[in-house]
């Protein structure tokens, strides 16, 4: 076979490796569009407006108008009036279950009118939050950091020129979030903040010694009345309980023995119980019943537990 044969060949079978390779690119390319198409972007929302008015509806279709192929998935509208705790501990509770890139709209605004910043921030797991800065970012800042934070007063951001002084959520926060969930560069929305200048939550954390822990109830559990403190369950067993055991536990300041065990059935109907909650914390419930309603207890509360022997 004479040497320029030999060359054409080799030729050929380059041009059939780079056809290959390019086909496969191509491929990958349109999966990743198709992909893309698949799962369109996600915000999720979030307020305590209730559902009893339009307000709701509202800003989804400011947001809709925006961005009409977003998937948006209402968090909870029902959040405590004005309860910016609620909306952080939410929060707290949603976020490890979204990917990266989601935007989280949040309004629950009490200041709304006020001083306070309408703020876009992105977390360290590249998460988006649009919301005012109130401190409802607290409880994610202290598990995820924040990478970046701007505020929104880029008027394209809004709604209009004309911004009512009572429904931000309409006007600021729900077209901001479909301009970030759009894939706009969310640095435009406004100057960038210092991370360290944000608003937060001035939480009380639990105290241990020797004689136990000191604790607080800081919420009840949506609609059962089951009692949620702020002591992690797993700080809650250096005290040195088993499960099935009693448990003297200092509410209010009155004193009650209360079972502590894996679930509500653990214990007959009506009874009380301690548990670890699905989000890793020490609580109180009673089974198919109302612990708050049972016992008359409206967080804050305190809450002391003392080492088990003592």
């Amino acid at each position: 076979m004479s040497y320029m044969s030999r060359s054409v060949k080799e030729r050929r079978r380059r041009g059939q490796l780079l056809c290959v390779v390019i086909f496969l690119l191509f491929a990958g390319t349109a999966s990743g569009v198709a992909q893309a198409a698949k799962y369109p972007p996600t915000i999720v929302f979030m307020t305590d407006f209730g559902v009893v008015d339009d307000s709701v509806a509202i800003c989804r279709g400011v947001m809709y108008s925006i961005m009409p192929e977003v998937r948006i998935v209402d968090l909870t509208h029902q959040v405590k009036p004005f309860s910016i705790l609620d909306g952080a501990r939410f929060l707290y509770g949603a976020t490890p279950y979204y990917p990266a890139g989601t935007v989280f709209v949040v309004v629950v605004d009490p200041g709304v009118g006020s001083p306070r910043k309408a703020i876009v921030a992105k977390s360290k797991k590249g998460e988006f939050f649009v919301l005012p800065d109130n401190g409802l970012l607290t409880l994610v800042e202290q598990r995820d950091g924040i990478e970046g934070v701007h505020e929104i007063t880029n008027p394209d951001w809004m709604i209009g020129t004309k911004l009512s002084s009572t429904f931000h959520g309409r006007d600021i926060f729900s077209p901001a979030g479909a301009h970030v969930a759009r894939g706009e560069d969310w640095t435009k929305a406004g100057p960038e903040m210092p991370v360290e200048s944000l608003v937060r939550l001035d939480l009380k954390m639990p105290r241990i010694n020797e004689g136990g822990i000191t604790a607080e109830v800081i919420a009840t559990d949506g609609p059962f009345g089951n009692l949620v403190t702020n002591l992690d369950g797993e700080d809650f067993l250096k005290l040195g309980y088993q499960r099935g055991q009693e448990v003297s536990v200092i509410l209010d300041e009155e004193e009650m023995r209360i079972k502590f065990v894996h679930t509500f059935s653990d214990v007959p109907v009506g009874e009380p119980l301690l548990y670890i909650d699905s989000r890793g914390r020490f609580a109180l419930a009673v089974n198919q019943g109302s612990f708050a309603e049972k016992y008359e207890i409206e967080p804050p509360v305190k809450l002391f537990i003392p080492r088990a022997g003592k």
